[in-house]
């Protein structure tokens, strides 16, 4: 008999722990892995974040004796309820216990913003800028230069300047007395005369490399600040020295020599890239925003897509998504990081993030969102070194917290305001908005996309449209378009940055691919804002924004309902579609505008010229530019004008050429056109500069020229050729005595029609065209397009010969300049002329009545 005998297996040896799923394992320590069982959200530091914050804006700019008694009540009311609690009471208990923690966080926040207010009354400086003192001053700098970007005041372009914001330490009066001191200011560096032409002046002026904490000793004006909101206690205006850059006294710090040299670095870096990547990647990387030109800057605008550029949670997410995991994983232990996969402990996990975040905000300055980001993320780090569950909300509550109690200023930052609507957003309302079109059957990830866009739009487009006084229809789906290039872009930018100062080859090349997602966003933006409908005004006040947000609730509840019905949702995202797109025909159907067979349209540009002439198919010659981009984009989009043939900029006057780039957008331009008398010198270099950079050819204007595209003609009748007068002969015309006497004026023939453009001819010249060769021409004209925006100096012999019948006059409402002048007005009227103006009957376009019969045909815009 056989005895079978079963071996027991031995029991399995103990596996080792592997180094992968170190922070798995620290999961079970945590707590549930899932967000749905941590319970509901811990609130209870939302209410002290909120009171601190409001008192704070409200202390900043309160006398002392108002932040001190605020700082005594609320001490005092604090130890009464303290005392109170002390009994148990149960529901009141915690009840007072939350208002006492609300009224230490009320008093702790008026005495910081007491104490910062008080620096802007404190010491000499105030005093001296009450009187415009000439001072010598040694400042501490304390955030990056940057440029303004140049502005219309008049008929001149302001020229850029260089903003900083720096400490005055110490000043010195002109008597020779000093006194040591701290006071915010805000130094104007004006540029010197070779700067303000110069076609690169970012790079040029050595004041735009300096770098935060160096000392610099300047002399200056005082000026005071504006009042009410400004956290500086003077403006220190400082003039700019050809060959001659700040005198520095004491060099920045190591942390600021180093960012300063990474920084550089990826300047560096993106040299050889295509224009929108160089420009966009440093300010998607660190907030480097010195090349976005104003043409691209008002594209992010128009999509609301300037976030991007600022630096924000978004940059420092998709960074500690690197080290931590994905932001799906935030209230769970990180699995997907990199920290998880090398093994690196929790507690070791969180000093490299500690780390990360000084880096991050050294790096890329501390600016209000990039601080409140890093201290959000420090918070939740040091809940992940503890050990114990994290809640993001109580995280971004005291984030909010530390940060404006340690900058009150940041309580009045409408960017502060924005990161943390967004994050509140993007904490409570994506969430369950996402995870209800999963239900739908949206897939995942599209889902998590379309709710956090949605969510953060929803919430934060009230304030955008109390500072931007508009709401952008495609800010949605360019923010998803976009949001896909950006963890690429900002990875491989940070990559860049950071092999930069060791190896450039290796740098450029991460560039090189960096730039690749960098453009796909320029693209969506400029797209986006180039759609007819991208935006509709609203009203720019805290009112706008009340009916903004109701009814923005009120569409989130008819969305609701929408969803379950599939073709209503159908059918208003094609009511959506149209409107943004807004096609042409459709468009004409049911505005009028343009009407069939125009010829000739003023736009309304504001105090400034713009006229567009028609030459075809979706072709227009364009006779001046406005003094605003946005608003001669706008009139020439209305039109359908995609391509001109020629730009005529009759002097250069801001008000006629600052408009030029929008001309430019997006259209082929074959040529422009100006006077040959080239003043003022920095709007003629802004010209060519512009000319130059899109490979547009420029010519002089001079009388006797003609020209033809397709039906339309013109001849050039003023200025006349400058050519010098032979001996024993005298000058044809007067030497133009400025820009508005060497005006380009034009007759015009189109349709049958003849149109007299006088850009902004003087008297002298008026009277000198009346007396020219060309005046028999001038005579029984159809249109004329005052002179100057009808101004009252206007010569009546050229008004009598030209007897239009319709005059036009481009101006701006309640202009400062009194134009149109009345008696201009009734003198056209007293010829027989009908007269229309851009400041009350908007834009205006000029159709039929050819050949001296028939009825003009004019329709406004």
């Amino acid at each position: 008999m056989r005895t079978e005998t079963t071996a027991t297996p031995p029991p399995p040896p103990p596996q080792p722990t592997a180094r992968r799923h170190v922070h798995a394992a620290s999961g079970k320590r945590l707590g549930a892995a899932h967000p749905r069982q941590e319970g509901p959200a811990d609130l209870r530091l939302v209410p002290p974040a909120l009171a601190a914050w409001a008192t704070a804006a409200v202390m900043l700019h309160a006398p002392p004796g108002r932040a001190a008694g605020t700082v005594i009540v609320s001490l005092l009311t604090a130890g009464i309820l303290l005392v109170a609690c002390s009994r148990p009471t149960g529901r009141g208990r915690a009840t007072a216990r939350a208002g006492a923690a609300a009224l230490l966080c009320v008093a702790a926040a008026a005495g910081s913003a007491g104490l910062h207010g008080a620096d802007l009354r404190r010491g000499p400086v105030p005093a001296l800028a009450r009187e415009y003192a000439q001072v010598t001053a040694e400042v501490e700098i304390t955030s990056d230069p940057r440029l303004t970007r140049s502005r219309v005041s008049g008929n001149h372009m302001a020229p850029t300047s260089v903003l900083i914001e720096a400490d005055v330490r110490r000043v010195e009066r002109v008597d020779g007395t000093a006194e040591t001191t701290r006071t915010p200011v805000l130094l104007i560096v004006d540029p010197g005369p070779s700067e303000r032409t110069a076609p690169d002046a970012e790079d040029r002026s050595p004041w735009l490399a300096l770098l935060p904490s160096t000392r610099l000793r300047a002399e200056a004006r005082l000026a005071p600040a504006r009042a009410g909101g400004d956290r500086f206690a003077a403006v220190l205006r400082v003039r700019g020295r050809d060959g001659g850059g700040p005198e520095t006294v004491g060099r920045p710090s190591a942390p600021q020599r180093l960012a300063g040299r990474l920084r550089a670095g990826l300047r560096e870096a993106t040299e050889g890239l295509p224009t929108d990547a160089r420009a966009l990647l440093p300010g998607l990387v660190v907030g480097d925003t010195a090349r976005i030109t104003p043409e691209l800057d008002e594209a992010f605008r128009e999509t609301d897509l300037t976030h991007t550029l600022a630096v924000s949670g978004a940059n420092f997410t998709i960074l500690l998504t690197l080290l931590l995991g994905p932001p799906g994983l935030a209230q769970r232990a990180e699995r997907r990081g990199l920290a998880p996969r090398l093994g690196i402990p929790l507690r070791t996990t969180a000093l490299l993030g500690a780390t990360l975040s000084l880096a991050f905000v050294v790096v890329c300055r501390p600016d209000p969102s990039v601080l409140r980001a890093a201290a959000c993320g420090s918070v939740a780090l040091l809940a992940l070194a503890t050990g114990r569950r994290r809640s993001l909300i109580p995280a971004l509550a005291t984030a909010v917290l530390l940060l404006v109690l340690y900058d009150p200023w940041l309580a009045r930052s409408p960017g502060f305001l924005l990161s943390v609507l967004a994050t509140g957003a993007l904490l409570t309302l994506a969430p369950r908005w996402s995870a209800g079109l999963r239900r739908r059957g949206v897939p995942p990830r599209l889902a998590e996309a379309l709710a956090a866009a949605g969510a953060a739009q929803a919430v934060c487009a009230p304030v955008v449209a109390v500072l931007a006084a508009r709401v952008s229809l495609v800010a949605i789906p360019c923010n998803l378009l976009a949001e896909f290039a950006l963890a690429p872009a900002t990875v491989l930018g940070f990559l860049a940055l950071a092999t930069a100062p060791v190896a450039m080859p290796a740098a450029e090349v991460l560039a090189r691919c960096a730039s690749w997602p960098a453009e796909w966003i320029a693209q969506v933006a400029r797209t986006g804002a180039a759609l007819p409908g991208a935006g509709v005004d609203w009203p720019g006040s805290w009112t706008g924004a009340a009916a903004l947000g109701a009814l923005t609730v009120l569409a989130l509840l008819v969305g609701r309902r929408l969803l379950r019905h599939p073709w209503w949702c159908a059918a208003c995202a094609l009511l959506l579609v149209l409107v943004v797109v807004q096609p042409r025909p459709l468009t004409r159907a049911i505005t009028g505008w343009p009407p069939p067979g125009w010829r000739l349209v003023m736009c309304d540009v504001g105090q400034g010229d713009a006229l567009v002439l028609a030459a075809g198919e979706g072709a227009g010659v364009v006779v001046d530019a406005g003094p605003d981009p946005a608003l001669v984009d706008h009139c020439l989009r209305s039109l359908g004008v995609t391509r001109v043939p020629l730009v005529v900029l009759t002097h250069f006057h801001a008000d006629h050429v600052a408009g030029l780039p929008g001309v430019l957008r997006g259209r082929a331009v074959g040529a422009v056109e100006t006077t040959p008398f080239e003043e003022p010198a920095d709007q003629a270099a802004f010209v060519r500069r512009l000319a130059a950079a899109r490979n547009i050819p420029v010519t002089h204007a001079a009388a006797g020229q003609a020209r033809r595209t397709g039906k339309l003609s013109w001849e050039v009748v003023w200025p006349p050729p400058s050519t010098p007068p032979t001996a024993g002969t005298r000058p044809t015309a007067p030497a133009p005595e400025g820009p508005n006497d060497a005006s380009v004026a034009m007759l015009v023939r189109t349709a049958g029609l003849r149109l007299l453009l006088l850009g902004d001819l003087e008297p002298p010249s008026q009277r000198a065209l009346a007396r020219s060769p060309a005046a028999r021409r001038l005579a029984d004209v159809d249109v004329l397009k005052v002179a100057h925006h009808g101004s009252a100096y206007q010569d009546p012999d050229l008004t009598r010969r030209a007897a239009p019948r319709l005059a036009l006059i481009s101006t701006g409402e309640d202009n400062t300049y009194g134009h149109p002048a009345p008696n201009t007005v009734a003198a056209l009227r007293a010829a027989g002329a009908t007269v229309l103006r851009t400041d009350r009957d908007g834009a205006l376009a000029v159709a039929g009545g050819g050949d001296g019969g028939g009825a003009l045909r004019v329709a406004r815009h």
